[in-house]
């Protein structure tokens, strides 16, 4: 039989075969999108999107969990001052899974538990394909909290008790605030290099059950707004005057934790909760030397993405962790169907202080 006796409909229905085949096998994502600021709860839509294929020096990750952070929710706001291009993908830290490693891949394969590293990535979706240089590779049995909570609070914490003033056991930091994720961290890197902790929280109904879990974290005080006050601790020498301030509430909060400051030494301000201004007495820079800084973590790992100072510090964050000297903070693990509870749980004053909600991706 010659080639043109071969009916068309025949070379057609191998075409069609492929098509169907390749309908069957593309696999779908699915992300969190907003494409303008406002309200989370508005703003913010699910959406499918195809599971790419990593290329060169790529792998495709499957995430296991991402946090919803106040700067997260700023950031959908508009409020915050990294702002992604529209539209985005929510979220700044997570952790997941490689599902599948791309030409060229060295030193990573299947299965290996790694942590993004890129600011306003989007880390609210089940999966992402990124550059091996843009993760970090974490030990599998960091635990899955920990390990998704990596990137912000415990290294501001780390960051502000290495960089403004040199610390040795037995010195003192004084913190308001001591109660959010960062004043947790605070405390237990304290205690695992031996330095004392003053911290200062809101009073609130359930106070002594506050200071019990601090005190179980490794503080060394735990005082309310009032009480610090009026505090004798520092005069009757049972700790000694703080070198280091850390202040993540503003007004008056910051105010009497700067007033307990060695002369010359700093208080750096890394948050304004009360949303009240940090008012600096005129004595305190005269007669006190008082350093008055400021540190924003995003900035800190944009000047420092490819130094050693990085490697080493979550190098030394992760040894903390899975040695059990660094907890993660309180959470609630929140099926990723239901991230509009997730949001509305963080926006709230409860999730802004402590509590972590951190979307789950199984």
């Amino acid at each position: 039989m010659s080639a043109s006796a071969l009916k068309p409909s025949k070379l057609f229905h191998f075409t069609g075969l492929s098509s169907m085949y390749q309908r069957i096998s593309r696999r779908f994502a699915s992300k969190l999108v907003y494409s303008e600021y406002g309200d989370p709860i508005k703003v913010i839509h699910k959406e499918k999107e195809d599971v790419l294929e990593p290329e060169t020096k790529q792998v495709l990750i499957k995430m296991l969990a991402a946090p919803v952070n106040p700067a997260d929710i700023n950031t959908i706001q508009g409020k915050y001052p990294s702002k992604p291009p529209l539209p985005a993908v929510p979220g700044n830290e997570g952790v997941g899974v490689i599902e599948k490693v791309g030409p060229e891949v060295e030193g990573l394969c299947e299965g290996d538990h790694v942590v993004p590293l890129t600011n306003n990535l989007g880390t609210w979706r089940t999966h992402l394909v990124l550059p091996t240089n843009n993760i970090l590779k974490v030990p599998k049995n960091l635990g899955l909290v920990e390990a998704a909570t990596l990137t912000v609070n415990p290294c501001t914490a780390y960051r502000m008790l290495r960089d403004f003033i040199p610390l040795k056991p037995g010195d003192t930091v004084i913190q308001n605030g001591a109660n959010s994720a960062c004043g947790q961290n605070v405390i237990q890197i304290c205690r695992s290099w031996g330095v004392r902790t003053v911290n200062v929280v809101r009073s609130r109904p359930d106070i002594e059950k506050l200071k019990s879990y601090l005190m179980d974290l490794g503080a060394t005080h735990v005082l309310t707004e009032e009480e610090v006050r009026s505090t004798d601790i520092f005069k009757a020498g049972k700790v000694d005057k703080p070198k280091l301030a850390l202040n993540c509430v503003g007004g008056k909060s910051a105010l009497e934790i700067m007033r307990y400051l060695q002369n010359g030494c700093p208080i750096i301000t890394y948050g304004g909760m009360s949303r009240e201004p940090v008012t600096v007495p005129t004595s305190a820079l005269i007669f006190k030397d008082i350093k008055v800084r400021g540190f924003w973590m995003t900035r800190w790992s944009k000047e420092k993405s490819d130094s050693v100072e990085r490697i080493e510090m979550f190098e030394e964050l992760i040894s903390m962790m899975t040695n059990n000297d660094l907890r993660g903070p309180v959470y609630e693990m929140i099926k990723f169907d239901n991230y509009t509870e997730a949001l509305m749980n963080t926006m709230t004053v409860k999730g802004m202080i402590g509590k972590k909600f951190i979307l789950d991706f199984s």
